[in-house]
């Protein structure tokens, strides 16, 4: 089975043949941006689409060149607030043999707690999981693995605050300000919604927190198995930050552990992820880099 993850700023591929435990056949990311400027115009930008769909095709060709008897693809926030999203549509229909699933927000926190907390230790919930996308961030509480209980997605991402709020390069102070006064804007709305504060493990899920993990750790590569299930603290995040907001996005694009199309973006996602630990009292996070893309396959594989 494949699942496809078509988020607002990556598409993301995992191929798992089933089995206890299931086997991982291919698991790939390609950085499309399939959002950009959707927060503003509402509209799907042609030449991110056509992009988009050229890495929808090589995907689903490499699924099923691996065997894959069913493609599953789930579409999150851009292609949930776009009103032009028809030709994304058919576009999934023509390579993967059905229709996209248009994933609301609560079911997109559903399938990240799922995700992201398969195989904890049920004594160390209640677990609050948060994925930062590009287009909104999920928080969701539950007690047990799996098992979501309480959620809320918001209109936070890292692509969706850097289109508000950073003109510059680096960002200014007060665009920096003006992010993390959004943010907490954001999570005072979430903490009337969800029991945030009845949580003992904070889990932080997606590529914000996995790269802010590799750099703190100093990996001289991207390493998902030195990443997953490591525990970034407070006061790392805090460096992190500052020494992403300082520099320039070029220089943050010749990082060795950034992915290509991520070092634009990052800044604002790390200021989601510290005002976050900050807000909520925090002082480490459980960093997976297992998400939604893998929930999307749980699902099918129906593991709970």
């Amino acid at each position: 089975m494949a699942a496809i993850d078509q988020g607002t700023n990556s598409i993301r591929l995992l191929v798992v043949e089933p089995g206890l435990p299931p086997t991982e056949l291919a698991r790939d990311m390609v950085i499309t941006r399939l959002g950009k400027d959707v927060d503003r115009t509402g509209r799907l930008d042609p030449e991110r689409l056509a992009r988009t769909v050229e890495v929808l095709a090589t995907f689903c060709r490499r699924a099923r060149a691996l065997g894959a008897e069913r493609i599953r693809v789930g579409a999150t926030s851009a292609v949930r607030d776009a009103e032009n999203r028809e030709a994304f549509v058919e576009a999934v229909r023509r390579y993967s043999g059905g229709p996209p699933e248009i994933i609301t927000g609560e079911q997109e926190a559903g399938l990240s707690y799922l995700g992201g907390t398969q195989g904890l230790d049920p004594a160390d919930g209640p677990f609050l999981v948060q994925d930062i996308g590009g287009g909104s961030t999920e928080f969701v509480v539950g007690t047990e693995p799996g098992r979501a209980e309480h959620a809320i997605s918001t209109q936070m991402g890292s692509v969706r605050l850097t289109e508000r709020h950073v003109r510059l390069d680096p960002p200014s102070r007060d665009e920096l300000a003006a992010m993390a006064n959004e943010a907490t804007d954001t999570l005072i709305e979430v903490e009337a919604a969800v029991p945030v504060r009845h949580a003992r493990t904070f889990v932080a899920v997606a590529g914000t927190a996995t790269t802010m993990q590799a750099i703190a750790l100093g990996l001289d590569r991207y390493d998902p198995d030195m990443i997953h299930r490591t525990t970034l603290t407070l006061a790392d995040a805090e460096r992190v930050l500052g020494d992403l907001a300082a520099m320039t996005d070029a220089e943050r694009a010749a990082m060795v552990v950034m992915a290509p199309g991520r070092g634009d973006v990052i800044v604002a996602g790390a200021v989601v992820l510290v005002e976050t630990m900050r807000s909520f009292g925090f002082d480490r996070a459980l960093v997976s880099e297992t998400d939604i893309l893998d929930g999307l396959a749980f699902e099918m594989l129906d593991i709970r």
